[in-house]
């Protein structure tokens, strides 16, 4: 295929899609809605304009996430959503004249990698080229993947939490967990459910992990409580409940406690020059979910190496697209 004409940073949770020379053309949540099933349906909305509708719909509308877990889960949603957000960067230019990258988890199996160009195609573009997300936020992250040294990374997505080691310009060992700032989401509200009996939506689970994470990096007293307006299952009706942070940080330890497994279990397998290399130069975390301080603290006391958080952590893979865009 000839030089691609943007990159495409298809998230869980947000969409991003960048030009080598333009900067970020399109960025809005990964959202459609529907007036029926998608694979039918008509488009109403889609990205920003439907975060407000999340668990608001009515009658026969509905929300579809296009992804969940990093990898096509609705292919129809997909390819709807592509269009709207190529359309939304270029207008209403011919799409098949463009041609574009794609970040994909390094573990997508052939079969999800197919479901995503198909959808691409369906959305009119052409000629679409995937990249492993890790490398690709490696290079968004400034890190020098193209020397003969190991440097390591996790990127950590809403869908997806992937680490790996990179060297030479590529990927000498991955590992990823299918669960990332989402599945902690739900595991908040699971832990209200069913400790507290109190239901509350996707929206408010996410509200409710920001500030937790945001209470945690200043340092707050265990005791200082954060208030969650839901559905008390007591009585069926609206309320809202006072949760301390005590009782939620044990959620975010057994969640932060698993991607630390991840990446142990990985460094257990690598070469030992490789070792040697990730001991001197440490553990650099990516993704939207990075901001979680307790993921780095984890790591931290897992494996005894260095953590940091790369700048702009959040953009890694859009700043890296722009990079592979460039050549």
């Amino acid at each position: 295929m000839g030089k691609p004409d943007f990159g495409i940073d298809f998230g869980t949770a947000n969409t991003r899609i960048v030009t080598s020379g333009g900067g970020i053309l399109f960025d809005e949540p990964s959202l459609c809605c529907f007036m029926g099933q998608a694979d039918r349906g008509e488009l109403v909305a889609a990205g920003s304009a439907v975060r407000s509708m999340l668990d608001r719909t009515s009658g026969a509308m509905m929300v579809a996430r296009p992804l969940k877990r990093g990898v096509l889960s609705d292919i129809a949603a997909a390819r709807d959503y592509l269009a709207y957000a190529v359309q939304s960067s270029v207008g209403q230019r011919r799409l098949r004249s463009f041609r574009a990258i794609i970040g994909v988890p390094a573990d997508a199996t052939n079969a999800e990698r197919s479901a995503l160009l198909t959808a691409a195609n369906d959305a009119g573009l052409g000629s679409v080229q995937l990249l492993a997300e890790p490398l690709v936020a490696a290079l968004g992250a400034d890190l020098p993947i193209e020397l003969p040294q190991g440097t390591m990374i996790v990127e950590c997505g809403a869908g997806t939490t992937e680490a790996a080691i990179l060297s030479l310009g590529g990927i000498c060992a991955t590992a990823s967990l299918r669960g990332g700032g989402d599945a902690l989401d739900g595991a908040i509200s699971d832990h209200l459910h069913f400790r507290h009996k109190f239901l509350i939506g996707a929206s408010t689970a996410e509200k409710a992990k920001r500030e937790l994470v945001e209470m945690f990096h200043d340092g707050v007293d265990a005791s200082v409580s954060i208030r969650i307006k839901g559905r008390n299952l007591a009585n069926g009706l609206p309320g809202a409940i006072s949760i301390p942070v005590s009782d939620l940080h044990p959620v975010v330890e057994k969640h932060v406690a698993g991607i630390a497994a991840m990446v142990l279990n990985l460094l257990s397998q690598i070469p030992p020059e490789l070792s040697r290399d990730i001991h001197d130069g440490g553990i650099v975390l990516t993704g939207g979910s990075a901001e979680i301080g307790l993921v780095g603290r984890a790591i931290v006391d897992v494996t005894g190496l260095s953590v940091t958080v790369a700048d702009n952590h959040a953009h890694c893979v859009a700043r890296g697209l722009q990079r592979a865009l460039a050549h």
